[in-house]
């Protein structure tokens, strides 16, 4: 079998022999741990297969694998490629295992969606080596010290600009790598469900239902009705949009049903500040972290190691004018209580709470921050945002301080 280029007819023992190393692939732990890299790499050998390469597209993709409309945005929404990429890296790893030479190599090349089947190296078995004739050796002729030296010059500059050539390449490998994908990583590889933890209210004493024959007609009935605010669940239906993306198992509980042992039984996502007093604990330790005056009037951001620095919300201008400027703190790293991986989408009101919900899933502001990341990998950050709120609506959210450890 060659290399396959994108529209091969193949014959049965060939499609045998791919749909074997493809259950061997997936059969590893790179891969059957997940059930979205195994779901993308079938679908895109399968389409292979049977000679349907057109329709191997980004969009198309994303609509088929991962169940999105006609219309959505691939510039937004990168779960293609993010998928792609890390199918890849997994491919990539499964073949360096000792073992798998022999095999039948299974690729994706970069910028494309449609997999590549290469034959295994062919090697003389090893109680054939020592038999082996050696081959007559080239006579070779010894160049002139001169040309000598200019030849080993020349190879040393080739080498030079080979190496700045790999080091311009694999930097902007870096920089396209998403984002996204990266500041995600740690939750979706996470193998325990995620918990949301949000704030609920509970004053309501009574609801209100309508009548099925005559939904125009309201009964009030008396009941506890626990809500959540509207502004809120715009923010954990993003996040939720990416955890199901993925695959991820999660749970939704009100802060007040949350215990110590639910957060100690996997990842969670706090959403909510003042009304979420779970996210207020975890926060508190923070370098960033939510505080108040006494009178509950003015609520603000503060800098623990910079306590002249303080982002600050006075309660008597919002209630006002209904325009000012809000703020929020997004938060991921591993709690020292719980011991588990908490993500934190809370604004001082409500518009931050929202903008929050946007950076969650902005490739565009999470490359903002992952560019400020210092090196030596550290896996905890926090993310000061604000955003300007217009008649009650927020705008664009902008990166106030970024701080890792």
């Amino acid at each position: 079998m060659e290399a396959t280029p994108s529209h091969e007819v193949f014959s049965p023992e060939e499609r045998l022999a791919v749909e074997a190393q493809l259950e061997r692939l997936l059969a590893n732990s790179f891969f059957s741990h997940s059930r979205r890299f195994p779901a993308f790499l079938r679908y895109v050998v399968d389409k292979t297969l049977a000679g349907d390469t057109e329709h191997l597209k980004e969009r198309t993709l994303g609509i088929e694998i991962f169940g999105k409309g006609p219309d959505y945005d691939t510039a937004v929404d990168p779960i293609v490629r993010v998928t792609a990429a890390e199918i890849r890296k997994r491919i990539a790893l499964y073949y360096q295992e000792p073992g798998h030479e022999r095999e039948l190599r299974i690729s994706l090349p970069l910028g494309s969606y449609i997999p590549q089947f290469h034959p295994a190296e062919s090697q003389p078995p090893d109680h054939l080596v020592a038999l082996s004739v050696p081959e007559p050796q080239a006579l070779v002729i010894p160049a002139p010290a001169a040309t000598h030296s200019r030849i080993l010059r020349l190879t040393g500059i080739l080498v030079v600009l080979l190496l700045v050539a790999l080091v311009v390449f694999f930097t902007w490998m870096h920089q396209r790598r998403s984002a996204f994908a990266e500041f995600w990583r740690p939750i979706l590889d996470s193998s325990d469900p995620v918990l949301f933890c949000v704030a609920d209210q509970t004053e309501y004493k009574a609801v209100a239902l309508r009548d099925a024959d005559n939904p125009s007609r309201v009964v009030t009935l008396q009941d506890t009705v626990t809500a959540v605010i509207i502004d809120d669940l715009g923010t954990i239906t993003k996040v939720a949009g990416v955890l199901q993306t993925a695959g991820k198992r999660y749970t939704l509980r009100g802060e007040n049903e949350t215990s110590l042992t639910d957060l100690r039984s996997g990842p969670s996502v706090m959403v909510g500040a003042f009304d979420n007093a779970w996210t207020l604990r975890l926060t508190r330790p923070l370098r960033f972290h939510f505080a108040n005056t006494p009178e509950m009037s003015k609520f603000s951001i503060v800098d623990a190691t910079q306590p002249r620095k303080v982002w600050t919300v006075d309660r008597t201008l919002q209630l006002a004018t209904n325009n000012y400027r809000d703020y929020a703190i997004v938060a991921r790293f591993t709690d020292n209580t719980t011991g588990k991986l908490t993500l934190i989408a809370a604004g001082i009101g409500r518009g931050g709470t929202v903008a929050a919900g946007e950076f969650l899933t902005s490739p565009t502001l999470l490359r903002e921050v992952q560019n400020q990341q210092p090196p030596g990998g550290k896996d905890n950050m926090e993310v000061v945002l604000s955003t300007q709120i217009i008649n009650g609506e927020p705008g664009t959210p902008t990166v106030e301080a970024v701080y890792f450890w």
